[in-house]
């Protein structure tokens, strides 16, 4: 009896170990998980690339997964830009010596993030952060710093909007504190572009550019320069230059549509299309207005990689512009069924200048004419207009401190 007592006590603790070891597997199997989980959350910083020169000098981090940034230091005070990578690891500390604006760079681990830290060769700025996400042929994601040289700021030139292209004049480095619009008032001059029954497209969208020139300015946060202001024809080429050359945020020209008849009416929203990628490429290869020319002279490689990864977030945030201006003048004016379109239109091939072209209605619909034509109409279209300029650069503020 004892005997047969002590085998079931005896069988009862062996169940009860058995149970507790099974259970232990069962919560380090589960912490495993979650770290694995966890590892496999967290990106690995691949390679480091860096491509430009001294006037512009860009970064590119490439990564496993999606990462975000934050700038820590923008290298003003010390000379050193510092920012921090979540989510990310480094096996081993990498690092790398003078290329353009940097002097010398490094990317380390530092407690719960990624820091890179860019010593710079001279005074500059960061000029955009943005994340690529894999395409074309490229598996990994990218995240992308563009540096500026703050020295060539005094020397960069921009437009005279009332006399030709080629007649610069300098911006002050006051006013490159704020953003720089540039708005394009199409046709012009000896180009009379579409006409109403009572109007010109060039007289509508000089009278449009200024309108919005007024609205961006009074809110003191722009600082806006017109590629023409007043009758005078101004070709396309040259048009893209003054936002190059005025270094823009955002350009946005200004046109009226035709149509086949008075019904025809609403406005639509052109970026740039995929055949305009390529045609920026080749127009790039015969003229440097596009993009700093040093870039294909050093190194046709790189220049092809660093255009490609600059259209390919320029045309990301055209969209993304399109698509708020699109929400904000809904209000004031009917849209086309299919509003925002692509073209390959050569004032939209900058390839690093966010850019769309603005139909704004039908200069030959008698009701769209009337709302073009008319100040109040045109100043609530472009008051519309300025409005999703303000919401685009405050989604690109939140992007970048994130």
């Amino acid at each position: 009896m004892r005997a047969r007592e002590a085998g079931v006590r005896k069988a009862r603790v062996s169940r009860f170990a058995a149970g507790i070891a099974a259970f232990s597997a069962c919560v380090i199997g589960a912490g495993a998980l979650q770290i694995a989980q966890a590892a496999a959350n967290t990106a690995d910083v691949l390679k480091v690339r860096l491509g430009g020169d001294k006037a512009e000098t860009r970064i590119v981090l490439d990564v496993n997964q999606k990462v975000s940034g934050k700038l820590v230091s923008d290298g003003a005070a010390d000379g050193k830009v510092v920012i921090t990578l979540s989510d990310v690891d480094v096996p081993m500390t990498l690092a790398g010596g003078a290329h353009g604006l940097v002097k010398k760079w490094s990317v380390a681990d530092s407690g719960s993030t990624v820091k890179l830290t860019v010593e710079l060769a001279s005074d500059a700025v960061v000029r955009r952060r943005f994340l690529l996400p894999p395409a074309d042929g490229v598996p990994n994601y990218r995240y992308v710093i563009d540096l500026k040289s703050t020295a060539e700021l005094p020397k960069v030139q921009l437009v005279k909007s009332t006399v030709t292209p080629e007649k610069p004049v300098v911006i002050k480095a006051a006013a490159r504190a704020k953003r720089i619009i540039v708005i394009d008032a199409g046709h012009g001059g000896k180009d009379p572009g579409a006409k109403g029954v009572s109007s010109h497209e060039k007289d509508v969208t000089l009278a449009a550019a200024r309108a919005l020139k007024a609205r961006l300015e009074k809110s003191g946060r722009y600082t806006v320069v017109m590629t023409r202001d007043s009758d005078v024809f101004i070709p396309l080429e040259s048009r893209v230059k003054v936002a190059r050359r005025a270094d823009a945020d955002l350009f946005i020209s200004l046109h009226a549509d035709a149509g086949p008849d008075e019904d025809t009416r609403g406005l639509s929203v052109y970026t740039l299309s995929e055949k305009g990628q390529d045609r920026a490429g080749r127009v790039m290869s015969k003229d440097d207005w596009l993009i700093n020319a040093s870039y294909a002279k050093n190194n046709p490689t790189v220049s092809q990689i660093l255009l490609d990864l600059t259209q390919r977030a320029t045309k990301n945030r055209s969209a993304q512009f399109a698509e708020l201006l699109l929400d904000r003048v809904d209000d004031e004016v009917p849209l086309l069924r299919r509003s925002h379109r692509d073209a390959g239109f050569v004032v939209l091939l900058a390839p690093d200048v966010p850019a769309v072209l603005l139909e704004m209605g039908f200069i030959t619909s008698p009701d769209d004419e009337d709302i073009l034509t008319s100040s109040a109409g045109r100043k609530r279209l472009m008051d519309a207009v300025g409005d999703s300029i303000d919401a685009y650069f405050a989604e690109q503020t939140k992007l970048a401190s994130r």
